[in-house]
């Protein structure tokens, strides 16, 4: 897998065609611009501040600072290692650096302007810095794609830890049993498939299996399913919560021919194979699996939709990639024109339906609990994966020195109270122990490793 992968990030190589380049400039400009209007944030968390900014509670340079701490341990700790390791572009070097432009851009015209610019950044100069790297006598780089088996391969188990955090010890057994079951009978049987993509599968459908019929034993015994929803999204008019609900996905039907662009454009550019939408997705499209791409990514629609949704409604800006549907459908499409029109087409459907949405997930509790859990299964799963990857590359790079190098920055961090973010201190450390390891070995004091990474 290690080489099959390295020998797919070389041929990408961060050299993108015209088009390529063309498109990610413009969708930058477009993600810019939806920010700066408070129409749609990429950042989930800064989505809830938005309700503040729009109503004029909060100034422009206010907001924008909380979107650029929320973001920036992100951008240059997991969007820039992992796009730099895979030769893929991510979410988040792409859309968090727009948010933060587009909220403080002073100007409507200079919010486009900003994000085109951070655009041109990305597809000009990625490139040089990935040359540059790979020239250096520790290659920290390719010690990077030593976290491709562990992200690939520990992300399968996220169903199974979500069902046990919301339905118990016994079920969430089974579901491992299950899930390591179809692990090691798709190595056996299937070799070509990616062998995590069956057991996802059947984890995800037994989650909302046990979610769905614990909500049909809650209606049984209260009723009706409308009785249970009655005190929630879908209560009336005079909830002020369903009100509020309301102003926001009228406000953002308002705008939806802006958004069927955003999707044209998201999607457009899933199509053409140089961006992935998360960790595991960027190391298999790296390796040319898109079918296992896309349905990683459609898995992870299950854990964010509710939250996207609730929090598109109350704060009236919506998701950059809106419930990330357009990801899974982008690397499947044949062209990016056929892309761009289901793209545009699916952002279309999905804002129509955000008041329907709202209901449904007011009358099924479980089902919307079992959002959080996946999110959080999903954290956890990456968490332990993307360190131990990054120990395996600072391993790969420096031996025991590199260990120790970044190890110390990354319980450093923890020490000092996570100035960065968790899920990027580990990559991170990397990156600033692999600089480290240079000066060393410049000073000669540092011998890189024999048959290191290659």
């Amino acid at each position: 897998m290690g080489t099959a992968l390295a020998a797919a990030a070389d041929a990408a190589g961060l050299d993108f065609s015209p088009a390529q380049k063309l498109l990610v400039v413009g969708v930058c400009a477009l993600t810019a611009g939806a920010a700066h209007m408070a129409l749609a944030v990429f950042n989930d968390g800064v989505r809830p501040f938005m309700l503040d900014f729009i109503h004029g509670r909060a100034t422009r340079n206010a907001t924008g600072a909380v979107s650029f701490g929320l973001s920036a341990g992100f951008v240059f700790g997991l969007g820039a290692p992992m796009a730099l390791s895979t030769g893929v572009l991510n979410p988040w070097l792409l859309f968090l650096p727009t948010d933060v432009l587009g909220i403080l851009a002073p100007r409507r015209w200079l919010a486009p302007l900003l994000g085109a610019a951070w655009g041109a950044v990305v597809v000009y100069g990625l490139g040089g810095a990935n040359e540059l790297a790979h020239g250096l006598p520790v290659d920290f780089l390719t010690a990077m794609r030593q976290m491709s088996t562990p992200i690939l391969f520990l992300f399968a188990l996220f169903p199974a830890l979500a069902v046990t955090k919301q339905f118990g010890r016994l079920r969430g057994a089974l579901t491992g049993a299950v899930t390591l079951g179809l692990v090691v009978l798709t190595m056996r049987v299937w070799p070509g498939v990616f062998a995590g993509a069956p057991a996802m599968a059947v984890g995800v459908l037994m989650l909302i299996g046990f979610a769905v019929a614990s909500d049909v034993r809650t209606a049984r015994a209260s009723g009706t399913v409308a009785a249970e929803g009655a005190g929630g999204v879908g209560s009336g008019a005079e909830d002020p919560m369903a009100s509020l609900f309301s102003s926001g996905a009228a406000r953002l039907r308002r705008h939806l021919p802006l958004f069927m662009a955003l999707g044209a454009g998201v999607c457009a550019l899933a199509q053409m194979k140089v961006f992935g939408g998360g960790e595991a997705t960027s190391f298999l499209i790296a390796k040319g699996q898109y079918a296992e791409a896309a349905q990683v990514d459609f898995y992870r629609v299950f854990g964010f939709l509710p939250l996207i949704a609730t929090t598109a409604l109350a704060s009236g800006a919506y998701g950059i990639a809106g419930f990330t549907l357009v990801y899974p459908i982008g690397y499947l499409l044949p062209n990016p024109f056929v892309a761009a029109a289901v793209g545009a087409l699916v952002f279309a459907l999905e804002v129509l339906a955000l008041s329907s949405i709202g209901r449904a997930l007011g009358r099924l509790p479980s089902v919307r609990d079992c959002s959080e859990h996946l999110r959080a299964a999903i954290g956890d799963a990456l968490g332990l994966a993307i360190l131990f990857g990054s120990l395996m590359a600072a391993n790969a790079m420096g031996g025991g020195l590199g260990i120790l190098i970044c190890g110390g920055l990354y319980l450093l961090n923890e020490a000092m109270g996570r100035p960065v973010v968790r899920m990027a201190a580990a990559p991170a450390a990397v990156l600033a122990g692999g600089v480290a390891l240079n000066g060393l070995y410049w000073l000669g004091l540092f011998t890189p490793v024999a048959g290191g990474p290659a």
